[in-house]
């Protein structure tokens, strides 16, 4: 795979926020459309770069193909994790770049963090009900389901759906 995940950089938030939000209004994950208040969060890569490490999926020539944030729980980042677990969140990857294993190794790179954490025992997530391919890449991947931790940040909404790797 030519791809390389590092940090991203000051110059490509606005690219990956972009990225970020066109995926989740390409795919149907905003039950608001254009006027979803997430929309500006999702678009907000500074915002979460000062909060979280974000972390980018580029090809050799610097083309933005994916992205996610990682942070550890009990930060201001974190929207499920505890004191002792990672979490990652707004893991996307260009439309174009699908089936190339890029969403698996971004997956992988926050794995990675979590295991280098002293006394971080698990890794975990938020996914929308709709996004079956994703759930496939993390149960694949060691993820199990955690219903008891499913959650919505909107009355209105359907819950998100909960996810835990044990490190």
């Amino acid at each position: 795979m030519d791809v390389i995940i590092r940090l991203v950089e000051p110059q490509e938030y606005s690219g990956l926020g972009e990225l970020t939000a066109q995926t989740y209004l390409d795919d149907g994950l905003l039950a608001f459309g254009k006027d979803d208040p997430y929309l500006p969060v999702l678009r907000d890569t500074a915002g979460r770069a000062a909060q979280s490490d974000v972390l980018v999926a580029v090809d050799g020539s610097g083309r933005i193909l994916g992205g996610v944030a990682f942070t550890l729980g009990a930060r201001p980042y974190a929207d499920v994790a505890r004191e002792d677990e990672a979490e990652f969140r707004m893991l996307v990857v260009a439309t174009e770049a699908r089936k190339r294993g890029i969403g698996e190794a971004l997956v992988m790179a926050c794995l990675e963090r979590a295991r280098a954490v002293d006394g971080c025992h698990r890794l975990v997530l938020s996914t929308d009900q709709q996004m079956h391919a994703a759930h496939r890449i993390y149960e694949r991947m060691g993820f199990v389901r955690t219903p008891d931790r499913d959650w919505s940040p909107f009355a209105e909404l359907d819950p998100l759906l909960t996810y835990a790797l044990e490190l």
